[in-house]
């Protein structure tokens, strides 16, 4: 049986936050990526998603291993994919595939290496912006290369992956739904610090990110996805194995008409509790149709950042009551954190405790994450 043990949510090829290869694409290169997984087993299969393709992407090479040390592959473990026992294979448009499977033995925490060798061009790539760990290119088909030496360019962004899914045996995957602050903005790149890597160090349970940097619940986004009510279905709900679905969305929809530095939106819509309360209940009424448990986050504090304001404010606190109230009236969450109360500053509740501020007055340091991971992990 087969669970999601690695996710990232895919996105319309753009600039971005950091210069990436999404929109140039590959043209004979080899494009390696390490992912790290929150489930082990003895056998791997990769999802590749094309999800914003207008054309199909041939793969013309492909594998898989235990990462070494940077694009370096422990030479024991590196694995050929197949695709139908091919070789080869193409992404369709607005579409994804499936490896068959390969024996790998790997353990919950172990980083794996995928590589995919492009021998004709891509054309603008289907990507996930923040990774915040390292990708590579080579020149020229790299697929069987244990050393790392000719993968010369680095990205910290993932294109075409979107899942790598293993044999666990278990159906507990926990899904984590939201923004940046699931994305892991703030933790130390590389390091593998954000939330989702904490709660599944702590529960031994597969945990799926499914944050997008500057996602939004009710609208979508030139660089910041499509929104949280649509895309739930693609990002969670179609991930093999999830049991449990973790919301933490609409900072973004408050957030961005405070402040003038959002790139994709002049302006951006103002929004009011009702708007967003409607829009969580969508969330919960996808979630337990699919047969989930669905717990409601409550929004951390932002007061001092640039999404803060006198609007922000009022309908922040409003959310947050009906989420932590929700479970007394039909549609409501299954279960609450109140991770507002958690990472606040007692000296102003409106403001991330200075411990856990990774110093936008926004988002949490490594710190702050693993009190977010402490407290989900007491309700799941």
């Amino acid at each position: 049986m087969f669970t999601a043990s690695w996710t990232a949510s895919p996105q319309l090829p753009s600039e971005g936050f950091t210069p990436n290869w999404s929109r140039e694409g590959f043209w004979r290169q080899s494009l390696r990526q390490v992912v790290r997984l929150s489930a082990g087993g003895g056998r791997v299969r990769v999802r590749l998603s094309h999800a914003y393709g207008t054309s199909p992407v041939r793969v013309a090479g492909a594998s898989v291993g235990r990462t070494a040390v940077g694009a370096a592959v422990e030479p024991e473990s590196l694995t050929r994919l197949t695709f139908g026992g091919s070789g080869e294979a193409a992404i369709p448009a607005r579409g994804e595939i499936v490896s068959d499977e390969v024996r790998l033995a790997v353990a919950a925490g172990d980083a794996v290496t995928v590589t995919l060798y492009f021998d004709t061009t891509t054309g603008p790539a289907t990507f996930h912006a923040q990774a915040f760990t390292t990708s590579y290119r080579g020149e020229g088909d790299r697929s069987a290369d244990t050393g790392g030496e000719d993968f010369d360019a680095v990205s910290e962004s993932w294109y075409f992956l979107a899942a790598v899914e293993v044999d666990v045996g278990r159906t507990d995957a926990v899904a984590l739904f939201g923004d940046s602050i699931t994305d892991g903005f703030g933790s130390t790149p590389g390091a593998n610090r954000r939330w989702s890597d904490a709660l599944a160090a702590r529960t031994g349970r597969p945990v799926l990110n499914a944050g997008i940097g500057g996602n939004l619940l009710l609208n979508d986004s030139a660089w910041y996805g499509e929104k949280g009510v649509w895309r739930l279905r693609r990002d969670v709900l179609g991930q093999l194995g999830v049991d449990t679905l973790v919301v933490l969305l609409g900072l973004n929809d408050i957030g961005f008409s405070e402040t003038d530095e959002q790139p994709t939106y002049r302006p951006a819509p103002v929004v009011e509790a009702e708007e967003l309360i409607a829009g969580h209940r969508e969330l919960i009424r996808q979630g337990r149709a699919a047969g989930l448990r669905v717990i409601g986050a409550t929004l951390l504090p932002f007061g001092g950042s640039d999404h803060w304001g006198e609007h922000a404010a009022k309908v922040s606190h409003e959310l947050n009551e009906w989420i932590r109230h929700s479970g007394e009236c039909d549609g409501g969450y299954d279960a609450v954190v109140d991770l507002n109360r958690a990472l606040a500053d007692p000296a102003d509740p409106d403001r991330l405790h200075p411990s856990y501020d990774f110093g936008d007055h926004l988002h949490p340091n490594d710190a702050g994450y693993e009190v977010m991971a402490e407290a989900v992990s007491t309700i799941l």
